[in-house]
Order: structure tokens, then C-alpha cells, then sequence
């Protein structure tokens, strides 16, 4: 049902935890299936210089949340924006179709930190 790469990251997700002094933090839901999604960042140079997040759901919401963590570490602000739901789901070797809504919700989480931190900005 899932890939490896899937498994390995919700057995193992990386970048766990939370960022007390976080530059932006971005929270999504899904009323529907119950997944919760917390990113926080750390802006260096305009960089993602950290990344963390804290999620409540099933495998494939923590092992997207893993992956994009992953994917937006060290990227400057608009290529992390860039990322999308599509990518994370190749990267994770696929996902069932009825869990590729959780892939959206990883990206939309880190868009909403940035934008956070962009507005906080100006």
C-alpha cells in the first residue's frame, strides 16, 4: 500500500519538534480526515536555514510532512514556495489516491510559514 520511501519516513520522520523562536509558523487541517499540520521556520539570508514541524495523523500525513521538511531545508523562500503536492508524492514513491490530499496539506503548511514570515516582514 506504501512505498518504502513512505514507510522510512513515517517510522523515521525527520525534522520533528518545534521552533521556540520560529520567524513563521504555518497550521493546516482537514476537518474530513482529522490530519494536523505544523510547520515552523528559521530564516537566515532569506534561506530556510531550519525547518520543523508537528503533525496528528495517519502515515501519510507524517511521512509528507518528513519529505517537505526535507525538500524546503536550505532552499531560499521562493524555491521552497514552489514546492507542491505533486513533487511530494513523487518523492515518496506515490500515494494512494485516497491520501493525496495529505500531500496538500504539507505543502500548503510550509506556504503558510512563509507567508507568515513574509508579512511579519513588511
Amino acid at each position: 500500500m506504501y512505498s518504502d520511501i513512505v514507510m522510512d519516513h513515517f517510522t523515521n520522520p525527520r525534522n520533528t519538534g518545534v521552533i521556540e523562536d520560529a520567524d513563521g509558523i504555518g497550521e493546516v487541517g482537514n476537518p474530513v480526515c482529522g490530519d494536523m499540520m505544523t510547520f515552523y521556520i528559521k530564516v537566515k539570508d532569506n534561506r530556510l536555514e531550519d525547518v520543523k514541524f508537528q503533525t496528528f495523523g495517519c502515515v501519510a500525513a507524517i511521512a509528507v510532512s518528513s519529505m517537505v521538511s526535507e525538500m524546503a531545508k536550505g532552499k531560499d523562500l521562493e524555491e521552497a514556495k514552489k514546492i507542491t503536492n505533486k513533487q511530494v508524492a513523487e518523492i515518496l514513491g506515490g500515494l494512494p489516491p485516497n491520501k493525496l490530499h495529505c500531500s496538500n496539506l504539507g505543502a500548503e503548511a510550509l506556504t503558510l510559514a512563509i507567508k507568515n514570515y513574509q508579512d511579519k516582514q513588511h
